[in-house]
């Protein structure tokens, strides 16, 4: 299959990002089960679910890098639209979280880390080795260092915490705006082998995809409703099994 640009949307990277959106879909189902005592798992301690988390949010930053750089060229109006729309998810699950869950509402999750990530970005997308050199230390940095500063309530969202706060979701810029930077790296890396001719790459307003590659439309189509997802799937999840499991 091309790796092809629809309507202004390249394909593969909503195809990446459905496939994100449905492991993520299949955790939060699973941390539902466990809420709802149909499972018993530990997922702030188990190994597996804690690196099946960073994989998905690895993931999906990762895709937010190379999206920067691709839609660089597509002017102020539609970064800041995209902002505006970050900015208004990020606090709808805020006050979604916190009337759900009062003690432990989301107060810097992963839409309100790619709102702030988008407008730190924004000054580095000129750069390329130094991105991937940048982020890499900024990954490690995050991981190894913290300090008793970073635990006062009002700087939790930079990260470098000497404990993880209480919260339904949590993602600070340390260490994770090093994967973004890492994710614009890639992106610039495939756009200038690209131009230089190294990848065949079609870039037209059409579908082409082969009969054998339809069913990738399916995530590509979850790709390109990835907010929309992400905001309704956890509401229906929960309302649901309530339903099932209370009545």
């Amino acid at each position: 299959m091309s790796v092809l640009k629809i309507t202004g949307r390249w394909l593969a990277i909503d195809i990446m990002r459905g496939f994100a959106v449905i492991l993520m879909v299949g955790y939060h189902f699973s941390f539902d089960l466990n809420y709802f005592g149909v499972v018993h798992q530990n997922f702030n301690y188990s190994v597996f679910w804690l690196s099946l988390r960073a994989l998905i949010v690895s993931w999906f930053l990762i895709l937010v890098g190379i999206s920067l750089e691709f839609a660089a060229g597509s002017g102020n109006r539609h970064y800041w639209k995209r902002i505006a729309r970050l900015v208004a998810a990020a606090l709808a699950v805020t006050i979604g979280s916190y009337l759900m869950f009062p003690q432990s509402f989301i107060f810097f999750g992963i839409l309100h880390f790619i709102a702030v990530a988008s407008l730190i970005a924004r000054f580095f997308l000129r750069f390329y080795w130094i991105n991937l050199l940048l982020g890499s230390v900024i990954v490690v940095f995050g991981i190894a260092y913290s300090n008793l500063w970073f635990d006062q309530r009002w700087v939790q969202w930079i990260g470098l915490m000497t404990y993880k706060p209480i919260t339904e979701d949590y993602v600070p810029l340390f260490p994770w705006l090093g994967i973004v930077f890492v994710g614009m790296f890639l992106g610039k890396a495939f756009l200038r082998m690209r131009a230089q001719g190294k990848l065949s790459v079609q870039r037209q307003n059409k579908e082409v995809l082969s009969p054998s590659a339809g069913l990738l439309l399916v995530p590509a189509w979850i790709g390109q409703h990835s907010l929309a997802i992400y905001l309704l799937h956890q509401p229906l999840l929960l309302g649901a099994l309530y339903l099932l499991l209370k009545h």
